[in-house]
């Protein structure tokens, strides 16, 4: 038989062996729950971080400040001020069509870009208002088709309407075809008249190609059938097409007076 000592000596070493075995076991469980939650919550600490100070915010920043660069850039080549706010109104319009507001029987004012169906807006308001007389041209910033540009030009000196630039008004590119179309013109002594070169699809600009090419008849006739005598038709086409395309060359009435009567 065993002693008492011996037994309870055996006992006590049973019990420092189940503590050792088990303390382990307790300690390595707590460590790897500990440092798991631990290493989650560092993590997604840190991809909050990434996410609210790093790249994605600084991006949206970066690409707005481009935006904003990019309008002040445009807005600098198109145009030197802002219409005042009752013509950007356009005042109380009677209907509109397209960049057309009519405004009373006789006056239709004029804001925005020539398209594809400018011509057929043009026909549809005459049809509705066959009173109207004066074009005011408000803030033209010229047009996005040219052959729809060139037939609506035409179809304003069919009319018969009187084109007029008013004061804090704004014509450029292809709106001064539509200015020059009028059957009598006006403009204020502060209204400008922004030029610059054509470009076809390709990038190719007026001066890209030979002075005996077709291309530059087109444009031409046109400025002789507004009423320009040969030589003016082409020292307008000439300094039109000395400023890039990319670039814009500011006119003031004055200046248009050189090659067309104003009334």
């Amino acid at each position: 038989m065993m002693s008492p000592t011996a037994l309870v000596r055996s006992l006590f070493v049973a019990l420092c062996a189940a503590v050792l075995a088990f303390a382990p076991a307790q300690a390595q469980q707590g460590f790897t729950v500990t440092t798991t939650v631990s290493w989650t919550w560092e993590d997604a600490a840190e991809g909050a971080d990434d996410t609210d100070d790093g790249a994605a915010i600084d991006e949206d920043a970066a690409l707005l400040d481009d935006e904003a660069l990019a309008d002040d850039a445009d807005m600098t080549a198109t145009r030197r001020y802002a219409p005042s706010a009752t013509l950007a109104t356009l005042g109380r319009a009677r209907a509109h069509y397209g960049p057309f507001a009519v405004i009373d029987a006789v006056t239709v004012r004029m804001a925005g870009d020539v398209t594809s169906a400018t011509p057929r807006q043009f026909a549809a308001m005459l049809a509705a208002y066959p009173g109207l007389k004066r074009l005011e041209m408000v803030d033209c910033p010229g047009s996005l088709d040219e052959e729809a540009n060139l037939i609506l030009a035409r179809a304003i000196r069919r009319a018969g309407l009187e084109t007029v630039v008013p004061s804090g008004g704004s014509v450029r590119s292809g709106a001064v075809e539509l200015w020059l179309a009028g059957i009598t013109r006006r403009a204020a002594s502060d209204a400008e008249f922004g030029v610059h070169s054509w470009a076809d699809d390709t990038g190719r600009e007026a001066n890209d190609y030979a002075a005996s090419d077709p291309v530059h008849a087109e444009y031409l006739s046109y400025y002789r059938e507004m009423g320009m005598d040969d030589a003016k038709a082409r020292a307008f086409y000439a300094l039109t097409n000395s400023t890039p395309f990319d670039d814009v060359r500011y006119l003031t009435r004055d200046d248009m007076a050189r090659f067309v009567t104003l009334h």
